[in-house]
């Protein structure tokens, strides 16, 4: 789940929206790429500092929408923690990772299990540098890395 992006959903249930909705191809792809995520089930935005402030005034969709992003990163840092027979490092990186630290701290929250300590003073520090949030004792190394995606679509243009 992304922005605007669905994310993971059941063939079946593309099958089924398009039936019922009576969309094309193109409208099907409009809905999953540029409607769907953060967006879609919030109802508000995809930007997170948008839907932090609708939370802030009680809302429950853009709740919904944090929760469910949150949790779907974490059962996919499960799963690869599980497929991998461990875990080294986390890096968080991209929009949000780089610059939420509540992101990353709600992320990070019950993974003890597997050795992941956030340092809640490195966590919340000014973003823009790499960084290592995890703690002296954790045991996976947890960091912050800066993107420079409009470096790398330049240089590989």
């Amino acid at each position: 789940m992304m922005g605007t992006r669905v994310g993971d959903i059941d063939a079946g249930a593309l099958i089924h929206i398009m039936t019922t909705e009576e969309l094309s191809l193109t409208e099907m792809n409009n809905l999953l790429n540029k409607q769907s995520g953060l967006l879609g089930i919030s109802g508000i935005s995809f930007d997170m500092r948008e839907l932090r402030a609708a939370m802030n005034k009680g809302g429950d969709r853009a709740k919904l929408a944090y929760d469910m992003f949150i949790y779907r990163i974490r059962k996919y840092i499960g799963a690869y923690t599980a497929v991998m027979n461990g875990l080294d490092a986390l890096i968080f990186t991209g929009g949000i990772g780089e610059n939420d630290p509540e992101v990353r701290k709600d992320v990070c929250e019950g993974f003890d299990y597997i050795g992941i300590k956030l340092d809640d003073g490195a966590n919340t520090a000014e973003p823009g540098n790499e960084t290592v949030i995890s703690a002296k004792n954790s045991g996976v190394k947890v960091i912050v890395i800066p993107t420079n995606e409009e470096l790398v679509i330049a240089e590989e243009t």
